[in-house]
This record gives C-alpha cells, structure tokens and sequence, in this order.
C-alpha cells in the first residue's frame, strides 16, 4: 500500500536508483504515476506492503518499504525491478544499470558517469575532491540523510594522493 515518503519510518529499507540523465517534468508525473500505482499494489506472499518512493535531485529515485511486519520477498524485489524496466523503456532512461556513479557538483548540478576508468578520472581532473557521490551503503531511510557524501570521505578516496 502506498504511503507518502515522510510519513515512511527512519527503519524503513531503501533502494536508490540513478537515472543517467535528468528527469523532466512530463517524465517525472509518469514515474510518479506509475510508481505510486505501483507502491499500492506491490506485496509479499500475498501481502501488501507500506511503500513509497521519491524522486531526489531530479534524478534518483528512491524505493522504500516497512519490513517491520513483512520482509521484502525475492519475488517482491523483482517485482519492483519488472516496473522500474517498464519505466525505463518508456521513457528511455536508465535507472537499473548499477555500473555508473552519480557525482554532485557545489551548484547542485549532478553528472553520472560510467564507474568504468574511475581512477583515470581522478588523475585525469575530472573528478575533484570538492564534488559529493552518492553513498553505496545507504539501506534505511535515515540513510538518506547521508545519500551525498564528499568524494574525499567516500570509497573514491583510494584514487587521491595522500
């Protein structure tokens, strides 16, 4: 059953998915029409589910579900991934491909790049210290409060000279 993303628990688990482009307005109002279509109907076993999603920086979108009475089933998470693929071929927009890396510039400008060649990206200049990437371990909502993390704090690190 869909619930509004605030009123979602801290403990509820997430899934955040990164489109590769932008998502316009048009694009934004099917998405939210068919994930909340979705949300209403998505279940376990038979069971509904408290879910919900939002749409972050116009270009993440973020799956949510209460497992405190019910865990998410194998089934149920592919289910998800089914809708998400529908999306993505309506509206030609990547979301499910996990080899890309979103990085967010000081003016809030965010770019996905292929996670492929990260170091030579780094050497190269193209990824700066100064920039924010997403958080690959986020898992709960509270999470979300850390989804952006400066790329000096984050796992790209390794790629920086001390």
């Amino acid at each position: 059953m869909y619930v509004p993303f605030a009123q979602m628990p801290e403990y509820a688990r997430v899934w955040v998915y990164q489109a590769a482009r932008k998502i316009e307005a048009q694009e934004k109002e099917i998405i939210q029409n068919r994930m909340k279509e979705f949300c209403e109907g998505w279940n376990t076993h038979g069971n509904r589910m408290p879910t919900s999603f939002e749409i972050v920086d116009d270009q993440i979108l973020v799956l949510a579900v209460d497992e405190s009475q019910l865990g998410a089933s194998g089934c149920s998470i592919d289910s998800s991934v089914r809708t998400l693929r529908e999306i993505e071929s309506q509206l030609g927009i990547n979301l499910t491909d996990q080899g890309k890396i979103s990085l967010k510039n000081s003016l809030g400008k965010v770019s996905v790049i292929p996670a492929l060649g990260i170091k030579s990206r780094v050497t190269s200049g193209e990824i700066t210290e100064e920039l924010e990437v997403i958080n690959p371990i986020i898992q709960t909502k509270a999470d979300l409060q850390n989804l952006w993390q400066p790329v000096r704090k984050s796992w790209l690190n390794k790629y920086f000279p001390n």
